[in-house]
């Protein structure tokens, strides 16, 4: 299993939100650059971040921010955040993007997906959003019409090898994650999921790599101090 570090981005800084809600947002460093390297120095290969402003508004405030993490710290980066053009899309993949993330435009436009798939392949994930058993979008303030399952049964369809999935009532949290949630998955759909939304502790990533789960994202659990990097690194091997 592989861990993936997160940056979430906000006016160039690195922040983090409570339950999605840009009401509860803590600034953790005016430097994303500098965290991009710590986590290179302890062990991480991959790099999971986010545009807050363009997961709003379909914009990419943050793009530099994004490249030069991209660029300079050795690290394969996957972003979301606003992903609903095929013009963002390349914008980051020439930036050097190892995947770009899209959220929003998966339950809004499936025509888009299915063409940015066959365009750009493994590439290209998903980031599926869980708020109440619905796919939120639109930065998490709202919430569609399609459950979970729903919109994977859609992805299966479209070709999308891989998928973030977050449970937004876990995200920021440090409450656990929601082991039962990816265990249910894992049995339906044969996708590659990153779990996303409160893994706390060591033992939490144990319990996810038992599951053969892909991937597990690490935020304020970096940034509190409750887990260690390069432990929970070596532990998801």
């Amino acid at each position: 299993m592989y861990i993936f570090p997160a940056i979430d981005l906000y006016e160039g800084k690195a922040v983090r939100l409570e339950k999605g809600d840009y009401n509860k947002m803590t600034v953790f460093s005016n430097n994303p650059l500098d965290l991009g390297y710590q986590f290179a120095d302890a062990g991480a290969q991959f790099l999971h971040a986010v545009d807050l402003e363009g997961a709003k508004e379909g914009t990419t405030p943050n793009l530099s921010v994004v490249a030069s993490l991209a660029r300079s710290c050795g690290l394969k980066v996957q972003v979301g955040g606003g992903i609903r053009q095929e013009d963002t899309v390349k914008r980051y993949l020439d930036a050097g993007v190892e995947r770009v993330i899209i959220g929003t435009a998966a339950v809004t436009d499936p025509d888009f997906l299915c063409n940015m798939v066959e365009k750009y392949g493994r590439h290209i994930a998903v980031g599926v959003d869980i708020k109440d058993g619905m796919a939120a979008i639109r930065g998490w303030v709202e919430k569609s019409q399609l459950t979970c399952y729903d919109l994977f049964d859609r992805l299966t369809v479209a070709g999308v090898k891989t998928v973030i999935c977050t449970d937004i009532s876990k995200d920021g949290m440090l409450s656990g994650t929601n082991v039962e949630l990816y265990r249910d998955l894992m049995s339906k759909y044969s996708v590659d999921i990153i779990a996303s939304g409160g893994v706390t502790t060591v033992s939490d990533v144990e319990e996810l790599r038992s599951m053969n789960m892909y991937g597990a994202i690490l935020g304020r659990a970096i940034y509190q101090k409750t887990i260690d990097l390069r432990e929970a690194i070596e532990v998801a091997k």
